[in-house]
Parts: C-alpha cells; structure tokens; sequence
C-alpha cells in the first residue's frame, strides 16, 4: 500500500513550518512582518527549496519583501538546519504567491458584473 504522504512532502511541511516560525519571531527585518510562507516544493533531492510567501495586504509591494527573505535567507537557513537537523540544508528560493489579490481582483469584477446587472434590470 502506498504512503499517504512521501518523504518531501512530511520534510517539506516541517521545513515550512519551521520557516515560518523563525520568520516572526527571529527575524529583525520590518519588511518580513506582514509576511506568510504558504508553500513549499521542495527538490527531489533536497537541493533547492521554492518557498511561496503572500503578503498580509494583498495590494502591498512584494518585490521589498523579496528582497528582504533574500537577505534573511541564509541566516534562515543555517537556524533551519539546526531546528530540523537535515543533513543537507536546502538552497532557499523565495517566490511571490499573489493568488489572495488575484482572488481579490477577481471578486471584484464579480460584484461589478452583478451590480451592472441589478442596475439594467431596474431599468
């Protein structure tokens, strides 16, 4: 029988986990405040960790943020080799998860497109 869930993916949950502690309550850096690590893929090998993060204001700049998990990144990942014990700590690759304002743009052009509705229909 099949696992549930493979190695990577048990690994890649505490890894995130772990990342995301760390990240509030370790870290000095304001830009990284407002911030939440979502996902994880990590590499079949464990090389290379893609780690997603959004942003509490979806309107907010994400390309600061990035700039700031970049600049962290190596003191993330020497605490994350500590915290979790891995053998070989992945290469930590920061990408921006802008679902929650697509989600956003997306609802408002649906509460535009009723409201328009409603508006023909009383006339």
């Amino acid at each position: 029988m099949a696992r549930e869930f493979s190695r990577n993916q048990r690994l890649g949950n505490q890894v995130l986990r772990t990342l995301n502690e760390l990240l509030h309550f370790e870290t000095k850096d304001p830009r990284l405040k407002l911030v939440s690590l979502t996902t994880i893929e990590l590499a079949r090998d464990l090389s290379i960790a893609r780690v997603y993060f959004s942003l509490l204001d979806p309107n907010g700049d994400a390309e600061p943020v990035k700039e700031g998990l970049r600049r962290a990144s190596g003191f993330l990942r020497g605490r994350l080799g500590r915290e979790v014990k891995m053998h070989h700590v992945p290469e930590l690759r920061f990408v921006h998860d802008d679902s929650a304002a697509e989600a956003q743009r997306i609802s408002e052009l649906i509460d535009g497109a009723l409201e328009s509705e409603q508006n023909d229909e009383q006339q």
